[in-house]
């Protein structure tokens, strides 16, 4: 009877095992803000892709054994057959007034012939809209006929709106919602709206209030398409995520499956890391001793081309020696035109390939119906497009074989830098081109591959002996999510700019204070990609434009990189940065090379820091989401650091007057610190308040550099205290919420002396990354009490994690 009772239960946790939780999101291809499809589901085969921005960026994996179909990789994106169109598919006028009306307005019966008639969109963008409306309310009725009720039951409001909005059809309340939306969304109907409906003198009426920012109205009706892949679920058996690689097995019927996911950004390499090109190999093997036929199918939506579903697509073959080539990009190529946070790039081409082969065939249609029954691959213009790939292996038995499939992206121009517009660095050289560097990564894959499993071993082994497994394991959780948040270019001086885009959290480019705790990672394994990281912005000041004594906050918004338009400065957080980060460049190279043509530029922003930074005034520092905090201890602390790498800096390039001026100004300034930040058994947050607290991450530039400013007892005192403010997710930011940054968390375990202390820490942060119930790329912001992300989400700022190598690394 035990044994009869065994099998279930193994059987169950062998299911309960195959899907535990690795990562909040799983990442499949990633190269860039733009190129960027991860899985936010533990099952690859459960949910859409998506782009890190939520958007869909839907591919399709299918495999077919011995005639059946089984789906491995992804879902369909949803799709929808409009029964009354919205203004981004057919141009439609509505009466509208800005006054409240009198009577059951809602109503088909009502008599709105004294409302003006308009056409839609409505919105302030005077380019964009039909109608520009700014007012406070807007009033609308528009009269609709449906062909036929058949399909209402499927029936959906299809709705863009800024923001507070009442919608009513034929007088039923359908929808109703403060806040807005900055693109259609789709929201199901009640029973009642779709009774309510016949075949003519309908009538779709909205109350909108414009109460602050932006103003849009647009709205229409769909119902969902429900066609598709008629299949069976592979089963997921596990999943494995390295610094390069995100490995999925499977089990289709009588096959077993390895799916591959390489993005070989090799910070080491660089014109690998900046080739935009990735590897899905699909590995196929007999599980009985019998072989068996073996198709697979790759398919690629045109939403990987688009900001929004509704641009029109062109989809076409592209040409190619070794390939078999599909790509497809927008009819119109806005190039450059978009900048912001939410969005997606909408000029350029993606590119789908495969080893020409006459098992390899390819086509291009509106949808993912009958993919294994191949068209021909001619043209396709329309919304939706599919790219599809079929590979058939023929008879597979238990030798396994392999398709590889290539996914690549041509921005044709990445970046806007100071008016001009720069191709990335892969491109800006005399022929480049996207086939060739697709056919490329073909010839080079098995080098490739070579590389990338060695450069995840070297990843893995300095995270693990610097601070144990499950440290290791974050760091490699965060590899591909830091480096994929940059773009790399060269600049029109010839200096290499490695720019990142502030991603969910105001869509920033090249900001200081993202890049501070990005650098970490990149002063380990290339600090020509931090060099990349600070050269605009010294550029920015050095050339006039930027004229105040402390560096700016960012060089405008992505990819738009015209100089800086976040709202206000951070004078001590951004000048610390700076200047911390050239010390580090050049502890790290041994030699001040790098920073000797920007030291007029140093010694401007050091001399503001000794003014300014040991009690500094109302500040904004890079937890800005806090707000201002004047007399901030911590923001202290950076700028007596940042004084004290000036100084070491000095002294490695012999100027010993320099360097004891500021050694002895930065050492005066940390014991005027220790008098007013002290607190007993802690140091405070803000001088002046002895019952608050924070987390002190400066100050690990302090041990790692071994400047020797603060006392080593600081740091202990501070850890002790910190062990016991811990939550269930990790340590709060500091006093004021229970809200933490995990990269911060990271910087401050790192000042501990024991392994144990920094377990004690650090251990939280995977938990959080493991067990968050928000599925979206690693969010560095984040609630301690229940682990729900609080905004950021797929920011480079996770390259701090990496503090605890780089410690190993300058202390070994």
């Amino acid at each position: 009877m035990r044994a009869f009772l065994l099998a279930p239960f193994l059987f169950v946790c062998l299911c309960l095992q195959a899907q535990e939780r690795k990562a909040p999101s799983y990442p499949l291809i990633t190269h860039d803000p733009y190129l960027s499809v991860w899985s936010n589901t533990d099952e690859l085969n459960s949910s859409v892709t998506r782009h890190w921005t939520g958007a869909p960026h839907a591919l399709l994996g299918l495999v077919k054994v011995d005639g059946q179909t089984y789906r491995f990789l992804g879902k369909e994106e949803e799709q929808f057959i409009t029964l009354l169109p919205a203004a981004d598919e057919l141009d439609y006028s509505v009466k509208y007034t800005e006054e409240e009306p009198s009577g059951e307005w809602t109503k088909s019966a009502y008599n709105d012939a004294q409302w003006k008639t308009g056409k839609a969109p409505f919105g302030d963008d005077a380019s964009a809209v039909g109608t520009f409306w700014r007012s406070n309310n807007l009033w609308v009725r528009r009269n609709f006929s449906l062909s036929s009720l058949k399909g209402v039951e499927d029936l959906m409001l299809k709705l863009h709106y800024d923001d507070n909005i009442e919608v009513f059809i034929n007088g039923v309340p359908a929808f109703q919602r403060n806040g807005w939306n900055d693109q259609f969304a789709y929201f199901p109907l009640t029973n009642a709206v779709k009774k309510s409906l016949r075949t003519t003198g309908n009538v779709l009426a909205i109350h909108i209030k414009n109460t602050a920012g932006g103003a849009w109205l647009d709205a229409g009706l769909v119902r969902k398409d429900k066609s598709v892949v008629e299949s069976k679920t592979a089963k997921q058996r596990s999943v494995k995520i390295t610094a390069t690689q995100t490995i999925y097995t499977f089990t289709a019927g009588a096959v077993d499956l390895t799916v591959t996911f390489t993005s070989p950004l090799l910070a080491n390499d660089l014109d690998l890391l900046s080739r935009p090109v990735s590897y899905v190999d699909v590995q196929a093997a007999s599980n009985n001793s019998a072989a068996h036929d073996v198709q697979v199918y790759l398919g690629a939506s045109s939403g990987l081309a688009v900001h929004a579903p509704n641009q029109e697509v062109k989809a076409e073959p592209a040409a190619s020696a070794t390939l078999s080539l599909l790509k497809a990009g927008t009819t119109e190529q806005p190039l450059l035109q978009k900048k912001g946070d939410g969005v997606r790039i909408d000029w350029g081409y993606l590119y789908v390939g495969a080893a020409k082969s006459a098992g390899v065939k390819q086509y291009i249609s509106n949808n993912t119906k009958d993919v294994f029954k191949t068209g021909k691959a001619a043209p396709v213009t329309g919304r939706n497009l599919y790219l599809h790939t079929v590979a058939d292996l023929g008879k597979v038995g238990t030798t396994a074989a392999t398709q590889t499939f290539l996914l690549g992206y041509d921005d044709i121009f990445s970046v806007q830098y100071f008016n001009l517009n720069l191709k990335a660095w892969w491109a800006d050289k005399p022929g480049a081109s996207i086939e060739k560097e697709m056919e490329n990564a073909l010839a080079q894959r098995t080098a490739v591959l070579a590389k990338c499993k060695a450069f995840d071993e070297l990843i893995y082994n300095d995270a693990l002996k610097a601070g144990g497994k499950n440290y290791a394991t974050l760091c490699e959780l965060s590899y591909r999510q830091s480096v994929a948040a940059h773009k790399l270019l060269k600049s029109p001086q010839g200096e290499i700019l490695f720019l990142s885009k502030e991603n969910y959290s105001g869509g920033f480019i090249n900001t200081v204070d993202v890049t501070y705790p990005s650098a970490p990672l990149f002063l380990i394994y290339n600090p020509d990609l931090l060099k990349g990281m600070l050269n605009g912005i010294f550029f920015y000041s050095e050339s006039g434009i930027w004229k105040k004594p402390y560096p700016a906050h960012d060089l405008g918004t992505y990819p738009q990189a015209n100089g800086q338009l976040y709202g206000e400065d951070m004078p001590v957080e951004e000048g610390g940065n700076m200047i911390i980060l050239a010390g580090a460049i050049s502890r790290v190279e041994g030699n001040t090379d790098y920073v000797r043509k920007h030291w007029k530029t140093l010694s401007i922003w050091v001399d503001y820091l000794t003014k300014e930074g040991l009690d500094p005034g109302n500040q904004l520092c890079t937890d800005d989401f806090a707000g201002h905090l004047a007399r901030n201890a911590n923001l202290a602390i950076k700028a007596i650091v940042g004084v004290a790498c000036y100084a070491d800096m000095a002294k490695m390039m012999g100027e010993t007057a320099t360097a004891e001026k500021y050694t002895a100004k930065a050492k005066e300034m940390a014991q005027e610190w220790l008098k007013l930040a002290d607190a007993g058994d802690h140091y405070v947050l803000a001088y002046g308040n002895p019952n608050s607290w924070s987390q002190k991450y400066n100050m690990v530039w302090d041990k790692i550099l071994d400047l020797g400013i603060f006392p080593k007892e600081v740091a202990q005192r501070e850890i002790k205290y910190y062990l016991g403010k811990q939550q269930k997710f990790g340590l709060p930011l500091d006093s004021r919420k229970t809200y933490t940054k995990s990269d911060w968390i990271i910087w401050t375990a790192t000042l501990a002396d024991s392994q144990k202390d920094f377990e004690a820490l650090t251990d939280k942060v995977l938990f959080y990354a493991e067990n968050t119930p928000e599925r979206t790329p690693m969010s560095d912001f984040y609630e301690t009490l229940d682990g729900k992300r609080q905004n950021f989400t797929a920011r480079s700022v996770v390259g701090g994690y990496w503090i605890k190598v780089l410690e190993k690394k300058m202390k070994p």
